[in-house]
């Protein structure tokens, strides 16, 4: 049950990561053509980035399954990976076709800004480095197993 928990946590991270941080760096950075954004738009964008960032360091810092970072860590790294061997088949898996909402464009053309400046490398290695700690993948001790203790013999007293 622990590690399915993970495994749903870990796709919540993923989408925080690449939708959210990918939206909130397109609404930081504004149009290529207009000036950079500013006013109350780069504020939420950058409430938007620090909630990024308060997922991200809570599930690093938590104990949680390994899964709940290994996933997204996977996820970012092999992006970066194909990003590296092939530009072009990468930057194809983002949606921007003009059929897709507005807001997933959005995020798409961040994550795009995220992987092409290695910002998706960088957090899929910071999110890789809890699933090599051991303690990670041991069982959690439960303080309710300390409540009865076994006798020796056996018997009743």
């Amino acid at each position: 049950m622990r590690h399915f928990a993970g495994l749903l946590i870990g796709i919540v991270v993923t989408a925080a990561v690449v939708g959210g941080g990918g939206w909130a760096v397109q609404q930081a950075l504004g149009n290529a053509q207009a000036a950079p954004a500013g006013g109350q738009k780069l504020w939420i964008a950058l409430g938007a980035m620090a909630a990024v960032g308060l997922v991200v360091g809570l599930v690093v810092a938590g104990r949680v399954s390994p899964l709940a970072t290994f996933l997204p860590a996977m996820a970012l790294l092999a992006w970066t990976v194909v990003y590296a061997l092939d530009m072009n088949r990468a930057l194809s898996l983002v949606p921007d076709q003009p059929s897709v909402n507005q807001l997933v464009r959005e995020a798409g053309s961040g994550a795009k800004t995220l992987l092409s400046t290695g910002t998706f490398a960088l957090l899929g290695v910071a999110l890789f480095i809890p699933v090599l700690m051991p303690s990670r993948w041991a069982r959690q001790h439960d303080d309710l197993d300390d409540d009865y203790e076994e006798s020796p013999q056996g018997g009743y007293y």
